[in-house]
């Protein structure tokens, strides 16, 4: 018995022990695990206390910041950290001093410059920058540092507007068209007497504006203009002779010239005016005419013409302009005197618009017309007519002061020697006209005098209730080596203050 209790003595001691073993090892490893899991806190706590620090900041930085954010381009130019002022500076310097001064353009052996001041060619870089400027900063600041952060990994490139007037461009490009020396020549007829006269056109070459204004803004915004370019022309045909549309146009009864004095209206002569051949016959005529086709007209007069209506109907001087010349160049003066005599005289009733190409005619031998020096292709030459452009410069002028509508007019390709520039109007027949439209409340007759060097004109109507004292402003605006370029204003006046101040025309001349 003795044995047996020790026996179970002894087995109740070492169970004892194992549990008091296994207690301590399980309080060390909870101790353990506490501290580790303590250690993990506050590491955790120190990281994210540490990003706090550095998120507050990066975020006070960005929020006191006052350049452009870093990863910034525009149009390929970094303007990061830059102040609006300097990368305003950096951009003018790398883009619209990189414009070209003038724009070439060639058409085969012909070459003319557009004036990139004249066309207002730039960039918006202020619009660009302040975009640029503006990125990162809006009322939400955690989304600006994402916003930098993003920008400055993943770049932002901006494209500046680009800017250049369509209008004064594709008026240019439309003149240059009229000047190229394989321009297609229109057919068009004019009336000589008892004579009517058709001119039968040729094809030629036209600029295409749309497509050459094209290519000139994609290679100034790209940057990649060199030199010059290349005009985009096509080539077009006359438009056919309708000689039935022609006999509609002409054809009319003669009527009596008159006047009313309330309200004051003059109401011109007109002669009566018909084919004096067949519809048939004159077309066998036309179909045998390569050039040109004369057909015989029946004119029949009124009983009473303007001119012996006499200055009761025109009272008033309207304006006045005269321009100098050679009067020993006896070939050149005949041309002045023949131009102006087709002039002289002519009434044109409110609306109607004069044409000095209709009125005048084609320039020919037959009509009496001498070879005189003219511009043709950038060079002067005799051609036949020259001299009559100083008619038509000095009728624009008188026509500027009389405060008529312009419809068309073409400088030179030169200054003429009689104005000075901006103050020209060249006319060539079937190309290039000069018009303008009796844009007052009454008729009004024009005058012409070509005689011991002087060719002036004289345009008469009535004054209106409100009359504008008139100022013509022609002025040169930039020179280069090789061409000049000018704006022509006209300056509206009552009782001495401006009341409309017009641009005219804005012109580029070649220099001699």
């Amino acid at each position: 018995m003795i044995i047996t209790e020790e026996f179970k003595t002894e087995e109740i001691d070492i169970e004892d022990n194992s549990d008091t073993n296994f207690g301590k090892e399980l309080n060390v490893y909870e101790e353990k695990h506490t501290s580790i899991l303590k250690i993990f806190l506050i590491l955790f706590s120190i990281f994210v206390l540490t990003l706090i620090i550095i998120i507050s900041v990066f975020t006070y930085l960005n929020f006191k910041n006052t350049n452009i954010i870093s990863g910034i381009y525009i149009k390929g130019i970094d303007v990061s950290g830059l102040t609006k002022e300097e990368a305003i500076e950096k951009l003018n310097i790398e883009l619209n001093s990189n414009i070209p001064e003038e724009i070439t353009l060639k058409h085969n052996d012909y070459v003319t410059n557009l004036s990139s001041e004249q066309l207002d060619v730039h960039f918006d870089i202020e619009n660009a920058v302040n975009t640029a400027y503006e990125i990162g900063r809006n009322d939400n600041l955690i989304q600006n540092d994402l916003t930098v952060l993003q920008v400055y990994f993943n770049n932002v490139n901006i494209s500046p507007a680009f800017y250049i007037n369509e209008q004064i461009l594709k008026e240019n490009l439309n003149n240059i068209s009229s000047q190229l020396p394989d321009t297609i020549i229109e057919s068009s007829y004019y009336i000589d007497g008892n004579k009517l006269i058709v001119t039968c056109g040729h094809s030629g070459e036209v600029v295409n504006v749309d497509e050459t204004y094209n290519s000139i803004i994609t290679s100034l915004e790209s940057l990649s203009y060199n030199n010059n370019l290349d005009l985009i022309t096509t080539t077009e045909n006359p438009k056919p002779i309708d000689i039935e549309a022609i006999h509609s146009e002409i054809y009319k009864e003669p009527k009596d010239a008159y006047y009313t004095t309330n309200p004051f209206v003059v109401y011109p002569q007109e002669n009566g005016l018909d084919f004096k051949i067949s519809l048939d016959e004159a077309k066998t005529l036309l179909g045998q005419s390569s050039n040109e086709c004369i057909i015989p007209l029946k004119v029949t007069y009124p009983n009473i013409t303007t001119n012996m209506i006499g200055t009761e109907a025109f009272p008033d001087l309207l304006s006045e302009f005269s321009t100098k010349y050679n009067a020993s160049d006896t070939d050149r003066t005949t041309n002045l005197r023949l131009a102006a005599n087709k002039i002289n005289g002519t009434v044109l009733i409110p609306g109607q618009t004069f044409s000095y190409n209709s009125v005048v005619g084609e320039r020919t031998i037959a009509a009496g017309y001498k070879n005189a020096a003219i511009y043709q292709n950038g060079q002067v030459v005799d051609g036949l007519g020259g001299g009559i452009c100083q008619i038509s410069t000095t009728l624009f002028n008188a026509v500027l002061y009389a405060n008529l509508e312009i419809v068309q007019r073409r400088n030179h390709q030169f200054v003429p020697s009689y104005v000075t520039a901006g103050r020209d109007a060249t006319v060539v027949y079937g190309s290039q006209d000069f018009q303008f439209k009796n844009s007052r409340n009454n008729a009004i007759k024009i005058m012409c005098s070509v005689n011991n060097g002087i060719a002036k004109f004289e345009i008469y109507g009535v004054k209106e209730d409100t009359e504008y004292e008139v100022d013509v402003n022609a002025s040169i605006i930039k020179r280069t080596s090789s061409n000049i370029y000018s704006k022509t204003y006209r300056t509206l006046k009552l009782n001495g203050q401006i009341v409309k101040n017009e641009l005219v025309c804005s012109d580029t001349y070649k220099v001699h």
